[in-house]
């Protein structure tokens, strides 16, 4: 260990409840090689990875980038970095994401200046960091361990640790440091603040964003063909698009937490948009999404009508009262049960409310499957 290693704030980082992942690109290894260099890294660190082929950075940010090193990308990185801290630690840590992209000496000349940005992002905003390095002055190991120590100063800071860490730089040579406030919608939805978090196929994440068309509710656990090929199907008859929503909330069980939001918005990833809420029942999710049609199942519809989920008949139809004050209405399609299909003409609609429901035809769609017999062929 060199005289360049800032040993005791490694120390007190490994002594705060900081747990982070790091994703780095171009330099940033003497930095994780310095905090595993210090007993305690097992608390700190939930996984770091070196994306040093331009494919693999690409691959995490789901694009690639205009520049590698540049604030954008590295704040990119410390998003990404973020949500897979959350979904390691389940949000029960002070989880951070740690961005690091660096052009620094190699055995070739570069035409560029040497360079690296670092981000960090937590559930508040994201800081981000740049030095500029005179070239010519240092090896590659010397601004390898200017980017390290300008990493575990940014670690540092997030950790609230008030030392700030010493950076070998030159006359010239000056750190910039910018903040945006960034809230993480997850957490904001977790806590009451937003209504609804809309996750795009890319990953970006939209607090509160307008829901039109078509909704498809569900737990997904798993996402499968008969829920791709229903929404297909409900676009296809209400002419808008169908989204599918997911609530962390729900009547009969636990509230999920973040860790298996995250594996379950894995399965929509670059597939379809999901609507994250805290809305387990159709009257909430009216209020939340004015005028959408809420796909469902011919046993979903079975349980809306029935005045044993309400109390009486008359809050029944109170609660069907107010679903169509705001607009909604149900896209109802068939199930397969105990041998035989039922439709909504099956079901007897409360009398004042038909024009709630429409159906989904048989030929639109059919496919007698169900998550639970999906869950238990994967485990047998």
């Amino acid at each position: 260990m060199s005289d360049q290693t800032p040993i005791r704030s490694i120390a007190d980082i490994h002594n705060s409840p900081t747990q982070l992942v790091l994703e780095f690109a171009g330099a940033g290894s003497l930095a994780l090689y310095w905090l595993h260099s210090i007993a305690g890294s097992s608390r700190t660190i939930l996984e770091a990875t070196d994306r040093y082929a331009s494919e693999s950075l690409a691959d995490l940010l789901g694009h690639t980038p205009q520049h590698f090193v540049s604030q954008e990308t590295a704040e990119a990185m410390s998003e990404r970095a973020f949500q897979r801290a959350m979904r390691l630690s389940d949000g029960a840590a002070y989880g951070i994401g740690v961005g690091c992209t660096a052009t620094i000496a190699t055995d070739r000349s570069k035409r560029g200046n040497h360079s690296c940005w670092i981000a960090v992002q937590d559930r508040n905003g994201v800081t981000s960091y740049s030095v500029t390095l005179t070239k010519g002055t240092r090896d590659r190991a010397g601004e390898e361990a200017v980017v390290g120590q300008l990493l575990i100063r940014a670690i540092a800071t997030a950790s609230h640790l008030t030392e700030d860490v010493p950076i070998d730089l030159v006359d010239g040579e000056t750190v910039s440091t910018a903040y945006t406030e960034k809230p993480d919608p997850i957490a904001q939805l977790f806590d009451g603040v937003v209504h609804s978090v809309t996750v795009h196929p890319d990953g970006q994440r939209v607090a509160n964003e307008t829901v039109q068309g078509g909704l498809l509710s569900g737990s997904f656990n798993p996402l499968h063909v008969g829920h791709e090929q229903l929404a297909q199907a409900a676009t296809t008859m209400l002419k808008t698009p169908t989204l599918f929503e997911l609530p962390i909330v729900n009547a009969d069980k636990p509230p999920l937490t973040y860790a298996e939001i995250e594996r379950r918005l894995a399965q929509f990833r670059w597939r379809y948009p999901v609507i994250l809420s805290r809305a387990p029942l159709f009257g909430e999710k009216a209020v939340l999404f004015p005028d959408c049609t809420f796909v469902i199942g011919y046993d979903t519809a079975l349980r809306l009508i029935a005045p044993r989920y309400y109390g009486s008949a008359m809050q029944r139809d109170a609660a069907l009262a107010n679903i169509r004050k705001h607009g909604g209405r149900f896209l109802v399609a068939g199930r397969e049960q105990n041998d035989d299909f039922y439709t909504l003409a099956e079901l007897a609609i409360p009398t004042g409310f038909q024009d709630l429901f429409m159906m989904l035809p048989e030929r639109a769609f059919r496919i007698d499957l169900s998550s639970s017999e999906i869950r238990e062929q994967f485990h047998n």
